[in-house]
């Protein structure tokens, strides 16, 4: 007797589309999920075959998901929060499971990292992955379940808390800010080529156009780390600034206008018990310590 033909989906083929829906590559999902490609490109086949559906599009700069790829990526995530409900049982009301969260490299290195692993001690059961990229991680492609972002968000279907606001100076030891105060040329530590950019790199090669740049970083975090050894004065947000004891705020003006700071998370997993809970606890944080990022 011929195989019947399968008509429903097989999870493991679904485990796969997911890693390759979020991370966009077959090497990208080949090592998060410790496979090969053939096996990424083989269970793919396998779901599209199942589907009728083409899902994902080859392109040169990676994989871009159909209007059907992007339908399926939601059920299939929602099959996947279905699964971990059931993993921690019915009556567990203990947050468990892992988080993904996406924030800036200043915003994680130089704020969120410290305090938001205590959230695991806390919750045992509960496990954080912090995405430190530059570029944005796509909450709609589900790359994330927590985005942190600045500026104001355009996104679709999102719920989004305003966090706070930050504010920016420039930071310096006592000698390069008693210099630029006394009216020296300042020298300035800033951004790398590749990241001129991101607005405070733009904000300042426009308001000091002739300005020396003696040191370039691609992160707020090592920029203030050259600014301590002496380099020069570095833009940063206050709360990097104020919280590097041999840093001196310096009296240079102008600096840039301030930038709010916003959490998303998807709509329909409001109530998931993880996300929602790792959510309060970053908005607690934040608004604790609220003066360390206010002008």
């Amino acid at each position: 007797m011929a195989d019947k033909k399968r008509t429903e989906p097989d999870w493991q083929d679904i485990r796969v589309f997911l890693a390759l829906g979020r991370h966009g590559s077959l090497s990208a999902a080949a090592r998060t999920l410790r496979v090969n490609h053939a096996t990424i490109a083989r269970r793919l086949h396998s779901l599209e075959e199942t589907l009728g559906e083409k899902l994902v599009e080859r392109r040169p700069d990676g994989y871009v998901l159909t209007p059907a790829g992007t339908r399926a990526l939601t059920a299939a995530s929602d099959m996947e929060a279905s699964v971990q409900t059931l993993g921690r049982g019915w009556k567990d009301d203990t947050p468990k499971g892992l988080v993904r969260i996406n924030a800036s490299p200043a915003l994680s290195q130089g704020f969120l990292v410290s305090r938001l692993a205590m959230i695991t001690m806390q919750f045992p059961g509960l496990d954080i992955d912090l995405a430190t990229d530059m570029r944005s991680i796509s909450l709609e492609r589900h790359e994330a379940d927590i985005a942190i972002r600045l500026g104001k968000p355009q996104d679709g279907d999102l719920i989004a808390r305003q966090l706070a606001t930050i504010g920016y100076g420039f930071y310096g030891t006592e000698e390069v800010c008693r210099q630029a105060e006394d009216g020296a040329e300042p020298v300035f530590v800033g951004f790398d080529e590749v990241n001129a950019f991101v607005p405070e790199a733009a904000w300042l090669a426009r308001h000091f156009p002739h300005a020396r740049v003696s040191f370039r970083a691609n992160n707020q975090v090592s920029q203030s780390t050259a600014a301590k050894a002496g380099a020069g004065l570095a833009l940063l947000p206050h709360y990097i600034g104020r919280t590097e004891k041999s840093l001196r705020h310096c009296l240079l003006e102008p600096v840039p206008p301030p930038r709010e700071v916003w959490l998303l998370t998807r709509r329909q997993q409001r109530k998931d018990l993880p996300i929602r809970t790792v959510a309060d606890y970053v908005t607690k944080i934040f608004a604790t310590e609220r003066a360390l990022f206010e002008e």
